[in-house]
């Protein structure tokens, strides 16, 4: 994946396109094919299934327990997990799965309207529930195939809170060594890894809050609220797209941000186009993207991506 910042028409590339060496790319089983594809394929293994919520959730059961059981992330790539609705196919998949690992914090919506079978549910976020962000004031909108919905509720992108991570591998981790006791040392050991990735994330961010914290900034998307809360940034979000054509309307909203808010930063979930890009540019604003990564990457996966997003910030405040 290619990160971009844009300093008044001067770009400075980022690239994050090469798998970290501790982890190679990985393909959700399941995401180029249609679940019933998915669940027959995973049957002639012969490991125990473990079905997941979000890709993050995926990456770090799969490096946790590597070839110990098979990992499935049923949501299609061109689809928010956190608003994606099931098939038949996909959610029996789930009520069958040895182990169902779930983001918490409301991520899916689709669960409070089914039956899993509570023994086998992991709420990998229950550690810090108390908390949890609220959010009241979050608008109805629509984008990609979802439909219309609402970020009102508890704020769910938990795991860009890099401390919070750390917490939900930790309980990826105690599920997995339950289900396969057999591969606990080797286990223990990935976790441990894993977590001090995690929290070199943490430790660079913390150093980055000491010079956030009087930048004001503008977000695209309601996304970041835990990691504006743990790094100390000013942020005000908008609801755009990084390929939102920006009319009256839309520059309308943001002015209305700018008017109390002087911000020189707008933070994009994705690359925005290059019309976008020009339009901020005549308001002052320059554009650099922190992707949540909460579906899988085009390129690289879930570390990769989180290491090119704390380096954009860096070269964006030096």
């Amino acid at each position: 994946m290619k990160l971009r910042l844009f300093f008044s028409g001067l770009a400075l590339l980022i690239s994050a396109c090469k798998p970290s060496s501790t982890e190679p790319a990985a393909k959700a089983p399941g995401a180029d094919a249609p679940a019933e594809i998915a669940a027959a394929a995973s049957a002639k293994s012969g490991k125990p299934q473990v079905l997941v919520a979000n890709y993050p959730l995926q990456y770090f059961a799969q490096r946790i327990a590597g070839d110990a059981v098979e990992v499935r992330f049923l949501a299609p790539k061109d689809e928010d997990p956190a608003f994606w609705q099931p098939d038949e196919a996909a959610v029996a998949a789930f009520q069958s799965a040895d182990l169902i690992l779930m983001n918490g914090a409301t991520y899916s919506k689709w669960a409070d309207k089914i039956t899993l079978p509570e023994s086998k549910v992991v709420d990998t976020s229950s550690a810090f529930a108390n908390n949890f962000i609220q959010i009241t004031d979050a608008t109805t909108h629509s984008h990609g195939p979802g439909g219309e919905h609402s970020h009102n509720g508890t704020a769910f992108t938990t795991w860009i809170d890099f401390k919070q991570a750390s917490l939900q591998a930790r309980a990826v981790s105690e599920a997995l060594m339950k289900l396969v006791p057999a591969a606990k040392e080797a286990m223990e050991k990935n976790v441990d890894a894993l977590k001090d990735e995690l929290e070199a994330l943490d430790d660079r961010m913390s150093t980055l809050s000491r010079r956030l914290v009087n930048q004001p900034l503008v977000a695209s998307h309601p996304v970041y609220h835990y990691l504006a809360r743990r790094y100390g940034m000013n942020l005000k979000s908008l609801l755009w797209e990084p390929d939102t054509v920006l009319d009256d309307k839309y520059l309308a909203d943001l002015n209305g941000i700018l008017a109390t808010h002087r911000a020189r930063w707008m933070i994009w979930e994705g690359d925005p186009t290059k019309d976008n890009v020009e339009k901020l540019s005549s308001l002052g604003l320059r554009s650099i993207v922190f992707d949540p990564c909460g579906n899988v990457p085009d390129s690289g996966d879930f570390m990769t991506v989180m290491k090119a997003n704390v380096a954009a910030l860096e070269q964006a405040f030096p």
